[in-house]
């Protein structure tokens, strides 16, 4: 059994030239007042809507465009919501505050360890330190611009204080 002619059509989209009509109208001012202290509280498919319904408003010539109109596609456009909002009051203090007690905890945990730590090698003294210079201009290591050079003035091996 076939549809009727009537039901084919209603299922169809609205022509493309009725949806312009629709959009020549202005937007209500009441949708539109007071836009920047609503927009935050409205339900993101509000907003949407309402983005839309401004967007083909300004595909149309911009002189037929109401102030309010404008105003408010201007602030949903550049105003400071969502990614370009302000930070909540009292956001620097608390970065600050949270990233000296991270800086103090690495000071008490680095200290902490090296109270449990080893002492250092024996390699480390700065006697073995000077042995080890002796040892290598004896065996001539770097003859040219190192340690076995005539008129060697570097520290060489010696890092130790």
């Amino acid at each position: 059994m076939e549809k009727p002619a009537l039901l084919k059509t209603a299922a169809r989209p609205a022509p493309l030239a009725t949806r312009r009509c629709a959009t020549t109208h202005a937007i209500s001012n009441p949708t539109l007042v007071d836009i920047e202290k609503r927009w935050e509280g409205m339900p993101p498919q509000e907003q949407a809507e309402l983005w839309m319904q401004l967007r083909d408003r300004m595909k149309t010539n911009w002189s037929e465009l109401t102030l309010a109109e404008k105003k408010a596609s201007y602030w949903i456009a550049f105003g400071p919501h969502g990614p370009r909002a302000l930070p909540p009051p009292g956001e620097t203090k608390k970065i600050l505050l949270y990233t000296l007690a991270g800086v103090g905890a690495s000071f008490v945990l680095f200290y902490g360890i090296r109270q449990f730590a080893r002492p250092p090698p024996k390699t480390m003294s700065r006697e073995w330190q000077e042995k080890t210079n002796e040892y290598l201009k004896e065996q001539k290591v770097e003859p040219i611009t190192g340690f076995a050079a005539e008129g060697y003035k570097g520290k060489g091996m010696i890092q130790s204080k």
